[in-house]
């Protein structure tokens, strides 16, 4: 017998948030705490009687499960929405503006203006809609593991990219972030187009400016 796992905690929050909000988009970011790469967001919307098998905060699914995940919230989401900010906007910006402008980019892709839209975490970009955070959002509402389930996978996906044009950094091995392994390969190679300048002062001193 096949056991199925459905999370249905997750799906009562947004149904009983839908009485007075009856179209819902959920928002989170992959990508934040990274030394490379751009930084993504996705925006999902699902309707009252989907539910997701599986579905739950990105970070405590597997890779293998996330990909078939990814594939079947694009199939039966009423909407979706997957943006980034770049690199440079990153060192321009900062890390907080960078993400929520890709936020506001994915609510805006989405073709469909929300009736509200929940944002993970404890900041709120600047929406043409209502709009509420969610801590730990990914874990409470099922819109939002939804978009975090797309923002992580895109992301990942992006950086496995990068990874074939970079080699030297690993990049598939640690998506960006500062493990042991980055920082030995940012130390003997210096820092790439793709490095967030911003975040290497530490490490490079004023080499990774």
């Amino acid at each position: 017998m096949v056991r199925i796992i459905l999370h249905k905690e997750l799906f009562d929050y947004d149904s009983q948030l839908r009485s007075q909000y009856p179209v819902i988009c959920g928002v989170d970011e992959a990508g934040r705490g990274p030394l490379a790469g751009d930084v993504y967001a996705a925006a999902v919307i699902l309707d009252d009687d989907t539910l997701i098998d599986y579905l739950n905060d990105s970070k405590k699914i597997s890779e293998k499960r996330r990909e078939l995940l990814f594939d079947e919230i694009r199939d039966r989401a009423r909407a979706y929405a997957v943006a980034a900010a770049t690199v440079e906007e990153i060192d321009s910006e900062n890390i907080l503006n960078a993400t929520m402008l890709a936020m506001r980019r994915a609510v805006e892709g989405l073709g469909i203006k929300p009736d509200l839209a929940l944002i993970d975490g404890n900041r709120l970009p600047e929406l043409d809609c209502p709009c509420r955070y969610v801590i730990k959002g990914d874990a409470t509402s099922a819109s939002i593991a939804a978009a975090s389930v797309l923002a992580k996978v895109s992301r990942d996906r992006y950086m496995k990219e990068i990874a074939e044009k970079y080699p030297q950094y690993c990049f598939g091995k640690h998506k960006g972030y500062g493990t042991k392994l980055h920082c030995e390969m940012l130390r003997k190679y210096g820092a790439s187009e793709v490095h967030r300048k911003s975040f290497l002062k530490k490490i490079l001193g004023d080499a990774g400016e």
